[in-house]
Formats: structure tokens, C-alpha cells, sequence
């Protein structure tokens, strides 16, 4: 761990945690393909440390900070404390509550449904956000519109199709395709107030401590079928946890076919980072709509 890194994550912990504290032991942990993960041994407890270089990503700790935040205060599943966030001459960091690994207990499931249930309740007049933040390592604009249609178009269907077509990872015909289906949309989607999302759910942003904890967030007031939409998308979610929500919160019929449309948006911010297959997967959904 780098000098000038761990003296300020160390004053950062003496301001919120004890005067006291002192880290005894940086260990690098997994923490996904964007930022360098440690855990911070100290003489006050372990904290969970996120780092990545300053420049690459202007104040994305201090969004992931907000998003985890607003989680935290809207649904009873377990959410990281965050602890503070900031800066070194090279390095962003942020500091979080340790979770350890647990087993998952018998209402894992149930329990992940009511509390996404939770979530979901928590709305807006308005779809979006007051500030931007990001998916992944790409920007996400989360500027406000009254109606949901326009929001999906405008904020995060096309902000991606520009960076997708700009880097010549997507032909025209793709494009020509998304202008017919906006036209359409307006006919798919039941109109239903802003829902309080995660952003970005999918099952590695769902960590096991015992029961369910929701981590790495790009939250924003949208359609909530666009977060039970990313579940299907890489699977790891039990019939279970679907049940659970519906008892709690019930879709709106025809959910399920309505997925693919939601996943459109995921599926371009994986193009924007990964290329590949996923320009193919984005080709068959467009055929079919």
C-alpha cells in the first residue's frame, strides 16, 4: 500500500472511527476489474478500501458514497457503512465497512426480494438524479425527465449508442434498429412512478455476509423493471427471490417479456467495455421488437 494512501486512510479512520486508530496490516483482496481492493487490518476493527488513480475517474467514490447511502436509509438489506472518501496527489479512495463472507442463511432469497421490494417503494416525481454518477467505469447520465420513455431514450439508451458508434464497435444498421424501437416504446411499458434503483444489479453486486448485502450501486430513480431485468441477465438469482418480490411489491403483468427491452441498456454499457458478443445479443433483441 502506497505511503501517502494509507496515511490518508489512516486519518480519515482516527476522524470516524477513534483518534486511536492505527492500520496495522493492507491486505489486496478481490474487488472487480476497475479498482484495487485491500483489506485494512486495525487495532479498531478491519475496513474494506477502494482505490483507483484520481484522474481516471473524477469523484466516482464520492457517487458510489451517495448511491450507497440512499440504498442504506430506503430498504432494510444490509448496505456497507461508509466510513469517508478521498484523495491522495495520485489515488481516489473510499472507505467501507468490512463485511466478511458468511453463509447464506435459509431466507437468503426471500429476504433479497423483500428488501429490493423495499427499494422499489422508495419513488420520485421524476426519473433520475440530481447528480451523475456511473455504471462500471462509464459515465451515467442521470439528468431528470417527468416520463420514462424519454429518460431511457435520452439518458441511457443513446449516451451509449454515441460511444458504441464513435469507437466503430456497432454498424449503422444497429442504430437504424434502436430509432424504430423508439418509436414503439411507448406501447411496451406500463407507466408506473420512479422506483429508487440499484443500477447496476447483477450477482456480484450482491454479497453474501449471512444474508443478502447490496454493494456497487449506479443508483437512480427509473423503471423497476429495468433492475429485475439485469438479474436475469447473468442469472444467479433464485425463482425464490422473484416469488418474494411479487408478494411484496407485484409487477405489473407481461414483466417478464419486457426484459430484454431494459437489458438493451446494460448490454450497450458491456459493448462500451468489453466488445464482443454482446453487439450480437443487442441484434437479436432488436429483431424481435
Amino acid at each position: 500500500m502506497k505511503k501517502e494512501l494509507q496515511e490518508q486512510a489512516e486519518k480519515i479512520l482516527q476522524e470516524k472511527i477513534s483518534a486511536k486508530t492505527q492500520i496495522l496490516e493492507s491486505r489486496s483482496i478481490g474487488g472487480g476489474d476497475i479498482n484495487h481492493a485491500s483489506l485494512l487490518k486495525t487495532n479498531s476493527g478491519n475496513y474494506f478500501l477502494k482505490s483507483n488513480k484520481r484522474s481516471l475517474y473524477p469523484k466516482m467514490f464520492e457517487r458510489e458514497a451517495e448511491g450507497l447511502q440512499l440504498i442504506r436509509s430506503n430498504t432494510s438489506l444490509k448496505v456497507p457503512d461508509v466510513i469517508g472518501f478521498g484523495e491522495t496527489s495520485e489515488d481516489a479512495f473510499l472507505i467501507l465497512e468490512y463485511l466478511a463472507p458468511a453463509t447464506a442463511g435459509l431466507d437468503y432469497h426471500r429476504n433479497l426480494g423483500k428488501g429490493l421490494a423495499e427499494l422499489h417503494r422508495s419513488t420520485s416525481d421524476s426519473f433520475g438524479l440530481d447528480t451523475d454518477n456511473y455504471i462500471g467505469s462509464l459515465h451515467q447520465s442521470n439528468c431528470r425527465h417527468e416520463d420514462w420513455i424519454p429518460f431511457f431514450i435520452h439518458e441511457r439508451i443513446e449516451p451509449m449508442l454515441r460511444k458504441a458508434r464513435d469507437a466503430k464497435a456497432i454498424d449503422k444498421e444497429l442504430v437504424r434498429n434502436f430509432d424504430r424501437l423508439f418509436l414503439r416504446l411507448e406501447s411496451f411499458f406500463p407507466e408506473e412512478k420512479a422506483a429508487l434503483l440499484h443500477g447496476d444489479l447483477w450477482s456480484g453486486n450482491v454479497h453474501n455476509n449471512g444474508g443478502p448485502c447490496l454493494i456497487d450501486p449506479a443508483v437512480y430513480y427509473g423503471h423497476r423493471e429495468m433492475d429485475l431485468a439485469m438479474t436475469h441477465l447473468f442469472g444467479g438469482f433464485s425463482s425464490g427471490f422473484y416469488e418474494a418480490y411479487n408478494s411484496f411489491f407485484p409487477l405489473e403483468p407481461g414483466w417478464n417479456k419486457r426484459l430484454d427491452i431494459c437489458n438493451l441498456y446494460p448490454l450497450l454499457v458491456h459493448v462500451n467495455l468489453f466488445g464482443g458478443g454482446y453487439v450480437q445479443s443487442i441484434h437479436r433483441i432488436l429483431k424481435i421488437f
